[in-house]
């Protein structure tokens, strides 16, 4: 059995503002205002809108994915995933980079930790007293509806989804990221271009048609070490994800000498 050395941890903050519309979509049960066909997905505690890791983390790697060509070739869900299908694979020229950040399947036969955590994103207190003030039928949100046209009879099909407004702003987002090796330094760098992956993608559903564009800024990164877990070291503080991507080799060079995997 190989051994797994944690030498600690990347954090990385940020709020995400929607910069057109945001649908992730959620359960319906219940929502019979307006003939709603799309609901987005709520907190049941509050009622508010929120982005669930999951969702951000798999547009990320998705688009990862994409971006180097991998096969996809594990269906997971309704959804079709790159995988390394042998441990060859995953280790050959310094490792998969989507593997080795976003993780394989138990049922894989082999294993590797998982460098990248993505957590729930709830809505910013200011947001919420913004998107309150709204007054809408349904609080937080906005009812769009869309016309689709019967290719055969031409008959125009009505649908209402609902959106997060643009504007709202989700904060902060929290990605965490484990070092357990020092081919982590050059791994992190798939996770900042990720973050630039989804800006120009968009996030949840009808992205095609206008919906899903985000923002990320007031961008954070902090270390923690295994010798003295409790205490966290930031790094800088970035407008956005282009500028973290600027200064990449200052970070790799700092997080060496702030978070040494030896």
């Amino acid at each position: 059995m190989t051994d797994i050395n944690l030498f600690g941890r990347v954090i990385i903050t940020a709020n995400i503002e929607a910069v057109t519309g945001l649908h992730i979509g959620g359960s319906s049960t219940g929502l019979e205002i307006g003939g709603l066909d799309k609901a987005v997905i709520r907190n049941p505690r509050n009622n508010q809108p929120y982005i669930p890791g999951s969702s951000l983390r798999g547009k990320m790697r998705s688009q990862t994915e994409k971006v180097l060509g991998l096969p996809q070739n594990n269906p997971i869900g309704q959804a079709t995933i790159h995988v390394c299908r042998e441990e060859s694979e995953y280790k050959k020229n310094g490792g998969c980079p989507v593997c080795h950040v976003f993780g394989v399947p138990a049922e894989i036969g082999y294993s590797g930790p998982t460098r990248l955590v993505v957590r729930d994103v709830s809505l910013t207190p200011t947001s919420v007293e913004e998107l309150d003030k709204i007054g809408s039928d349904l609080r937080f949100s906005e009812l769009k509806t869309e016309v689709a046209i019967d290719r055969v009879t031409s008959a125009a099909v009505p649908r209402t989804m609902e959106r997060v407004p643009a504007g709202a702003v989700f904060g902060p987002a929290e990605l965490v990221f484990g070092v357990y090796e020092k081919a982590d330094y050059g791994r992190l760098k798939t996770v900042i271009q990720a973050l630039q992956l989804v800006e120009d993608d968009y996030v949840g559903g009808a992205g095609s048609r206008g919906s899903g564009k985000v923002k990320f800024h007031a961008i954070k990164v902090a270390v923690r070490k295994r010798e003295d877990y409790s205490k966290s070291v930031e790094y800088k503080t970035f407008e956005s994800v282009q500028d973290l991507a600027d200064a990449f080799e200052d970070l790799s060079t700092w997080l060496q000498q702030n978070l040494p995997a030896e």
